[in-house]
């Protein structure tokens, strides 16, 4: 080759950079000088690539030195190249892909500027098809789920497929395809990701005996989120806890049960939530959005082959935290609270968040969510009990928090390759090692559908999510596997064989409210989302015999509660899933028979509860429509107009509280101009009083608080009037903020971050009337009263 071209990075491609095993023709003559030939074959349709051995694995013919030598750059990210990658025929023959003016390697390389070349047509008809994802989509987890078919459904094949990664970048994974239909978990890499998918089918074979495989390519792009608050994972360890969890010994022989393969166990369902999640996400039509984990550099555990070659790799960061009670002390809480519910009922709950508070330390304003194990808890054998665990999820305005127990951890995978062999085990539960948990864990595939799937549960209740009519919030998890396999072994639980094939229909899932909640839940947010809102409260106002609904986010959707339903049945969504950021309507008119009508007959008389949520994440119950929109929430004016009351803040429930209603100046017979606002406080607020021009005074609440109270004035001259107030309240009035006409807000009076924020300013053609509330030793309660 001339020098010229050498140094344009131009030369011959080698036979050894294309070696493939191939299938013999009917000659037995077929060799690799076939690629030299430029002619595509009479029949290019009918090409089949067998480059696989049975084992599954990918050749190392196909990795590295071949993707060298088949794929160039220019120095520019472009490629040199002008040749398609040879195929092998039915007959043994090669040839090249016809009308391609671009070069793939057979891994399928990415150009260095990031965009992926021309697509690549699959080798066959019976190449596998990825249906749950187009190409080219964008994704922001790590651990992709997929499902697709191969061959022709109607003619089923079972077989395995198996999955070559972006640049050899992660280790080909295998998955079993039964009946044509197949489910897999990808490995990512931040950027763009060429992947390959081979089918393999023992009724493919050659006459010679070989193994066929039928390939297709797919680009997938891997943007990882960083501006979403992460879910933090957490490990609680006993002060003087052996580091081990609950194992037969089989299993503690084979991979072990210290610390270490607990905290791979825990990464590894950890990814099974994500990537079930985004699927979930992008069925209910709100794209792959999910929650990420706050991750750290080390070896990597998803695949059992980083731990030998001990590669590194951004792996979920597991927070091992120390606490100051022991095995027993733990145990024994645990019992008590299973035998006096009543009297001990949440306590290992506290223990982790008190610990888990030390261990992050969070500022002011900062809101943590965090899902822990507690890994010494161990099944009694004598009592038949789990001892050391506590299923539950909530929190406070600081820490959102989940807890679980390892009861169930030997049963879950470490890697991803042990994903399919742990939901399909069937080996029994033994009760002299392990629990068999609520008696629905009575074989490893079902123990890790309970510990898995339950603590996916739990997680979902420190996401805002409650009991729900059916899906995970409903203890469906225990049909977990079906969302990862094909296929479903025999069912200690329901004594039946299992599913024959698993399709969309036959999985669980997250409820469509659960999905709603997620899809305004700051650790769901996207990097297309505009600015999440500043204000996510909701007002309800009652006017005129309807309830208007205002919020400064949009209104997302209501959810309907007719007496005796515990949990929702009935909802109105008002987000416009296709339509990203216009949010939901700003205001929105209620009448009880429009609610009504969309309730079943027999429950249209009873009386109704409603939940109103914003688009920026709030929400607001009302306990009873009827109520709100009586005569009890109207009341006549000085001068004659009607006024309505708001829907209240705080609780009214503290001792000595009193009802209290205070009518502005602006509405007497006599109008008075206001000149300023007093406010009383100290940490939360004592009263409000309203001084006119004339000399008098209204006073809401009582004066208390700092001596003398903070004052604001109003701007006479410019008829400065007050249009709404920002309240900080929660079971009280924690503080206030005064809003005016001129555009002007006072200071936060009292305490500025206690309670939840709610921003009150009435609708469009109303102003405010008055002050309706109640007092007990400070102010416990906070409504408007409005007016046309």
């Amino acid at each position: 080759m001339p020098a010229f071209l050498k140094d344009l990075g131009l030369r011959r491609r080698s036979k050894t950079s294309l070696r493939i095993t191939k299938t013999n023709n009917s000659s037995g003559n077929a060799s690799s000088n076939d690629f030299a030939n430029d002619e595509p074959p009479p029949n290019p349709s009918s090409i089949t690539l067998n480059s696989f051995p049975e084992r599954h694995t990918p050749p190392g013919t196909l990795s590295s030195t071949s993707r060298s030598s088949t794929f160039m750059s220019n120095g520019n990210g472009h490629s040199n190249g002008n040749k398609t990658p040879p195929m092998v025929g039915k007959n043994g023959s090669t040839t090249r892909l016809p009308n391609s003016q671009n070069r793939y390697s057979l891994v399928g390389t990415p150009s260095l500027n990031g965009e992926f070349p021309r697509p690549v047509p699959a080798t066959s008809a019976l190449a596998p098809r990825v249906l749950s994802i187009t190409d080219g989509s964008w994704v922001n987890q790590k651990i992709l789920l997929i499902a697709g078919e191969c061959a022709d459904v109607s003619r089923p094949l079972d077989g395995s497929l198996t999955i070559c990664h972006h640049q050899d970048g992660f280790p080909p994974t295998s998955w079993p395809v039964c009946d044509s239909h197949f489910k897999a978990l990808v490995y990512l890499q931040p950027g763009p990701n060429r992947l390959r998918f081979d089918f393999i089918s023992p009724k493919l074979s050659t006459p010679n005996g070989q193994s066929q495989v039928h390939s297709s390519w797919m680009n997938i792009n891997y943007l990882p989120l960083t501006s979403a608050p992460p879910l933090q994972l957490c490990i609680l360890l006993a002060s003087d806890s052996a580091e081990t969890f609950d194992a037969v010994p089989e299993r503690i022989q084979k991979e072990g049960n210290g610390l270490d393969t607990a905290i791979r166990k825990f990464r590894m369902a950890a990814s099974l939530w994500q990537a079930f999640t985004a699927e979930q996400m992008q069925r209910n039509g709100f794209g792959r959005r999910v929650f990420r984990y706050e991750e750290e550099w080390q070896t990597g555990t998803l695949s059992w082959r980083d731990a030998e070659s001990g590669q590194m790799r951004n792996e979920i960061k597991i927070h091992v935290i120390r606490l100051n009670k022991t095995v027993q002390d733990i145990r024994d809480l645990d019992l008590a609270q299973q035998y006096e519910p009543a009297k001990n009922k949440g306590d290992l709950f506290g223990i982790a968040m008190d610990a888990v508070r030390a261990h992050f330390g969070p500022r002011p304003g900062q809101k943590l969510y965090v899902s822990c194990m507690f890994l010494d808890t161990h099944w009694d054998k004598n009592i038949g009990t789990v001892r050391g665990h506590a299923a539950l999820g909530g929190g406070d305005e600081t820490i959102k928090l989940a807890i679980f127990g390892s009861h169930a951890l030997q049963s879950y995978p470490s890697h991803i390759e042990e994903v399919v062999p742990a939901f399909t085990d069937c080996t029994r539960t033994d009760t002299n090692y392990v629990a068999n948990d609520c008696n629905e864990s009575g074989s490893n595939w079902e123990a890790a559908n309970i510990g898995i799937g339950a603590h996916m549960h739990e997680t979902g209740h420190l996401l805002g999510c409650p009991h729900q009519e059916y899906g995970i919030m409903l203890r469906d998890y225990t049909r977990l596997n079906r969302t990862f396999t094909t296929r479903e072994p025999y069912s200690t639980r329901t004594k039946q064989q299992g599913q024959r094939l698993c399709l969309a229909e036959d999985e669980c899932g997250w409820h469509r409210l659960d999905t709603l909640r997620f899809r305004f839940h700051p650790c769901f947010q996207a990097p297309s989302d505009p600015t999440a809102p500043a204000e996510s409260s909701i007002q309800v106002w009652s006017v005129d015999g309807s309830v208007l609904v205002t919020a400064q986010s949009g209104v997302a959707w209501i959810e309907l509660f007719p007496e005796g339903d515990d949990v929702c049945h009935h909802w109105i969504e008002y987000f416009d899933q296709n339509a990203p950021g216009s949010g939901g309507p700003k205001l929105v008119t209620l009448t009880e028979q429009s609610l009504r009508d969309r309730l079943p007959e027999k429950k249209r008389k009873k009386p109704l509860a409603f939940r109103v949520f914003s688009c920026g994440g709030g929400d607001h119950e009302v306990q009873n429509f009827a109520q709100l929109a009586s005569k009890e929430g109207r009341i006549k004016l000085p001068d004659g107009r009607p006024g309505f009351k708001s829907s209240k803040y705080g609780s009214s429930q503290m001792e000595g509280s009193q009802y209290q209603e205070t009518i502005l100046g602006i509405c007497q017979k006599a109008s008075k101009l206001m000149r300023n606002v007093k406010v009383y406080h100290g940490q939360s607020i004592d009263g409000i009083e309203f001084f006119y021009e004339d000399g008098e005074s209204a006073l809401f609440g009582k004066r208390g608080g700092t001596p003398g109270g903070s004052d604001f004035p109003l701007d006479i001259r410019k008829s400065e009037t007050i249009i709404g107030f920002y309240l900080r309240a929660g079971y009280w009035i924690d503080g206030i903020q005064i809003l005016t006409s001129a555009g002007r807000r006072s200071e936060i009076f009292g305490n500025a971050t206690g309670g939840s924020g709610y921003t009150l300013i009435p609708p469009r053609g109303y102003s405010i009337a008055g002050i309706f509330g109640s007092c007990g030793p400070w102010l416990d309660g906070f409504g408007l009263i409005i007016t046309r």
